[in-house]
């Protein structure tokens, strides 16, 4: 059966939206900032990078949108699995199954370059993975809504408590800098391997803390908990397709409103994952989720979402792909030649091509129904 046919559009689409950027379309706004005269730009493109510590941006969106997707997904995965007579016992190992299978592609993602000892053991498809499970664990065992309600606000607050009050020896509590923040001081005891950030919250060969470490992936699990909510609100039947527009419109306005609140004292920190970061990136995924239902699934735009879709079917092969194959140097193999002499637009050009190559690729995949998925 073909994969089109068994999916909810504007989740493909949406989740194609998120890789869009991932994949070279973040990569194709910045080269535009850098063109005679797109000072105007600057801004735009700003919002493709990771904020260095406290803060957000529309890159720090498009992990937890991911995350929020594959927990909407959960309600419409369970309902078709258990009409074939699958078991809670049976969703749990395939989920479990799932969850080993990511942690692994996820540890191969980073690499093992200098052996083991040093190798990089959290990864984003692992807390994909990770949450996932969780996530389901607690979709088919807790079958009333409030009760996962009840689940949610204990992860969240649960997290929130450690980051605030809990304090870490030599520091003290609610320090919630790279040094400071509990999260750091629970990798440097609990994970073995390499902390891949440093002090200065980016990336280093000297790590104190792991941005995917083990108290995000608990907090992470928030975020999916919050997509599987929106899959019931898109479930269900009675409602018509404007009022759930209008229910996760709310919900993602109350979301994000919450956020701001708090966020003068407890920061919005995607590094740490802190409780206001789940809260302000679930209040816009729910608005994105909304905005694309409405568009694509009541008034049945779905011509203008193919584009996304596309890409959206096969994400995980396409996340895996750029990382393992070189397309920069298939993409300059071809057309190379054509890029030298642009000149100044050079950049705009390869990021043209790239972007181009894979979604023809993803394209042929989805004609001949090829569908990777774990």
């Amino acid at each position: 059966m073909s994969p089109k046919a068994q999916r909810l559009y504007s989740l493909d689409a949406l989740r194609g939206f998120d890789m869009f950027w991932l994949i070279g379309g973040g990569y194709f706004i910045i080269a535009l900032s850098k063109l005679p005269g797109a000072d105007w730009l600057e801004g735009i493109a700003l919002q493709m990078k990771h904020v260095p510590w406290e803060g957000f941006r529309f890159w720090d969106l498009i992990f937890p949108l991911f995350m929020f997707i594959s927990g909407v997904a959960i309600p419409f995965s369970v309902q078709s699995k258990r009409s074939k007579n699958l078991t809670n016992s049976q969703l749990l190992i395939k989920a479990f199954k799932r969850m080993l299978i990511l942690i692994i592609l996820g540890i191969l993602y980073n690499g093992i370059r200098n052996g083991f000892a040093n190798a990089r053991y959290t990864s984003v498809l692992g807390q994909i993975g990770v949450a996932y499970f969780f996530a389901m664990l607690v979709y088919i065992y807790f079958n009333l809504y409030k009760t996962r309600l009840i689940v949610l606000v204990c992860i969240l607050a649960g997290v929130a408590v450690l980051q605030l009050f809990v304090p870490v020896p030599g520091i003290g509590a609610g320090v919630l800098t790279p040094e400071g923040c509990i999260n750091g001081y629970i990798d440097r005891m609990l994970l073995p391997g390499r902390l891949a950030y440093g002090p200065d919250g980016m990336t280093s060969g000297n790590g104190i803390y792991d941005a995917l470490g083990l108290l995000s992936i608990v907090s992470a699990i928030g975020i999916t908990l919050l997509g599987t909510m929106a899959g019931n609100i898109l479930q269900k039947e009675k409602n018509s397709g404007y009022k759930k527009t209008m229910i996760l419109c709310v919900t993602g306005i109350g979301l994000i409103g919450m956020a701001l609140i708090l966020s003068p004292f407890y920061p919005i920190i995607k590094n740490c994952w802190t409780t206001t970061y789940n809260l302000l990136a679930g209040g816009v995924s729910f608005l994105l989720m909304a905005l694309f239902y409405l568009i694509i699934d009541v008034w049945k735009y779905q011509r203008l979402a193919f584009f996304f879709m596309v890409i959206g079917i096969n994400s995980l092969f396409i996340y895996l792909f750029i990382r393992i194959v070189p397309i920069d140097n298939i993409v300059q193999f071809f057309i190379g030649w054509i890029i030298e002499l642009i000149g100044e637009t050079n950049q705009v050009i390869k990021a043209i091509g790239n972007l181009t190559a894979l979604w023809f690729l993803l394209y042929f995949m989805y004609k001949k129904n090829i569908l990777i998925k774990v």
